[in-house]
């Protein structure tokens, strides 16, 4: 089954993220619609240039059952313009490179908040819950679906949330390193967390693959207390 998608300028370009999307549109004519099929699979993307240089991205997941087979998009709906590029590398764009990134940082963010997720690993310390929900690889980012959770009584102000790759071995648990990972990107990422509520939020950073010995270390510390908490998956 196809889905069409229709432009308001003739598509010169279009790309997603997984081999389960396939887009396809006529590459020797310009023409204002094209075609998406589907098939079980990872979320992915849609990115779609058009021939005045507008930039169009979405987040594409498998429906088995479609309520819609027709989407006519808005000019307005476009997350920027291209800037001006040698020719020579026209037919290299996969992807909005210095167009409007946080805007597509954003989108697929919130995308994921409104997501359902079961917890891939938690800790509990003192009333207060750090949860990661989710790990979501998107083309050159990794994306971390988090939780804070407080049921400790008293308000929760965040210090700093830092995210590491910890090496190690397991004949030695006491001896490893870490590297601490910048992210590139945050989302919804709370300064408090007030008693009896619960937060969700995002954090992106630059595309990493765990070694073997390799764990993702998460720590949490509390601002103007003592409170600290360590969730290693």
């Amino acid at each position: 089954m196809n889905v069409a998608l229709f432009f308001p300028d003739p598509i010169r370009q279009g790309i997603t993220g997984s081999e389960n999307f396939v887009f396809t549109y006529n590459r020797e004519r310009e023409q204002n619609f094209g075609l998406l099929q589907a098939s079980p699979g990872e979320v992915s993307n849609l990115l779609a240039v058009t021939s005045n240089g507008q930039v169009y991205a979405y987040i594409l997941k498998y429906e088995r059952h479609l309520a819609r087979l027709n989407y006519f998009i808005r000019e307005g709906a476009c997350i920027g313009n291209e800037k001006p590029i040698l020719d020579s590398l026209t037919n290299k764009i996969d992807r909005p490179k210095n167009i409007e990134k946080e805007n597509y940082y954003r989108k697929f963010s919130e995308y994921l908040l409104r997501s359902r997720f079961s917890s891939m690993a938690s800790i509990r310390k003192q009333g207060i819950v750090l949860g990661l929900l989710k790990v979501v690889h998107n083309m050159e980012e990794v994306y971390l679906v988090l939780e804070i959770k407080n049921r400790s009584g008293i308000d929760f102000g965040i210090d700093y949330l830092n995210v590491y790759r910890s090496i190690g071995t397991k004949k030695r648990k006491s001896s490893y390193q870490k590297l601490r990972m910048d992210e590139i990107y945050s989302y919804k990422t709370p300064s408090i967390v007030k008693d009896n509520q619960s937060k969700d939020f995002v954090y992106v950073l630059p595309k990493f693959v765990l070694g073997e010995n390799e764990k993702l270390q998460i720590e949490l510390m509390e601002l103007n207390g003592s409170r600290k908490l360590k969730l290693i998956k």
